[in-house]
């Protein structure tokens, strides 16, 4: 247990700094209960997956400014392609889309290695290709959902043998966001490739001395990314039953939980599970902050002020890391 404290020192941090949050909850709202927590989780979901999609290439070296609105593209793609669609059609609608996050992350990654422009340049430009596109295909929220997929992140888990009482603390959502995130990042973890992801992270140069395709590597975090991105944009349209071309603010929201997640900003170290309990724990202080009465102006106002601070605290120990 010491050994696995040491190792995961930052995020056990995390943890414990949740559950501080939860019961600072609780006080402020005796109420808080399961459907509360249900909320909570389906707020999270999109966040949680604009993090997954930033964090495999922050580990890679890179960022990626085109997260949100990739997210926004694939969602109005989404709810136009079932917009009075069969219930069936949303069989062929998901992997689709999840093809096209897929395909349009890759196409940043190989702009990003064939042109040698820097990371933050290229995505900046694909985010407003992707934000007219999105606009192009609903110039206004609309569209819709298939119901069998909106019940996917909606309610609770039934459990046979299981207490109400414990069943109502596993949102169908949680369930969806675990599954979805691990049947990618654990087999990619622990593969040669993410081995390779990690290593163009640290030092794209020894990597390449070293006999790893740094160029395809690169083009395969960016296309992982447009994966999660996918995923953001459907679990958007199955939250809300119809897509919204305008990127929400899940740029900043995304690299401020990588960076309090313990990932470093240049790449080559860090894991997906810190910046997922990150996500929770800067919504669950929004939550907080609403509970509180505090005026929403003022919150939006503290919550931007932590995320800067987070960022600038991540970039201010890569640039320590690098110096030395």
């Amino acid at each position: 247990m010491s050994r696995f404290l040491r190792n995961n020192g930052w995020v056990t941090g995390l943890f414990a700094l949740l559950i501080l949050l939860f019961i600072a909850t609780k006080i402020i709202q005796p109420s808080y209960g399961q459907g509360d927590f249900t909320s909570l989780v389906r707020a999270v979901l999109p966040y949680a997956f604009a993090v997954a999609a930033q964090t495999v290439v922050v580990i890679a070296g890179g960022i990626d400014l085109s997260v949100a609105a990739m997210m926004a593209l694939t969602s109005v793609t989404a709810a136009s392609m079932m917009a009075g669609a069969s219930e069936e059609y949303a069989l062929f609608v998901v992997p689709f889309v999840l093809a096209m996050g897929l395909v349009l992350g890759a196409i940043n990654g190989i702009l990003i290695v064939v042109s040698r422009v820097p990371d933050i340049v290229v995505t900046l430009a694909t985010l407003f290709i992707l934000q007219g596109a999105a606009l192009l295909v609903l110039d206004a929220p609309g569209g819709g959902a298939a119901e069998w997929l909106r019940g996917l992140i909606l309610g609770t888990l039934p459990i046979p043998g299981l207490p109400e009482s414990i069943t109502g603390w596993i949102p169908n959502a949680l369930v969806l966001l675990v599954v979805a995130l691990c049947t990618v990042w654990i087999p990619l973890r622990r593969s040669r490739l993410g081995l390779s992801i990690y290593a163009i992270g640290s030092s794209d140069l020894a990597a390449f001395r070293s006999g790893v395709p740094v160029a395809r590597t690169k083009i395969i975090a960016y296309a992982l990314a447009g994966l999660f991105g996918a995923m953001g944009g459907l679990s958007l349209t199955m939250s809300t039953g119809i897509g919204a071309p305008i990127p929400g603010p899940y740029l900043l929201a995304s690299v401020a939980a990588v960076v309090l997640g313990g990932v470093a900003l240049g790449g080559g170290r860090g894991g997906l599970l810190g910046p997922i309990v990150a996500v929770f724990v800067l919504r669950l202080v929004r939550t907080d902050l609403t509970l509180l009465a505090i005026d929403p102006n003022v919150t939006a106002i503290v919550e931007g002020s932590i995320m800067v601070a987070v960022v600038m605290f991540g970039a201010y120990i890569t640039m320590r890391s690098r110096s030395s």
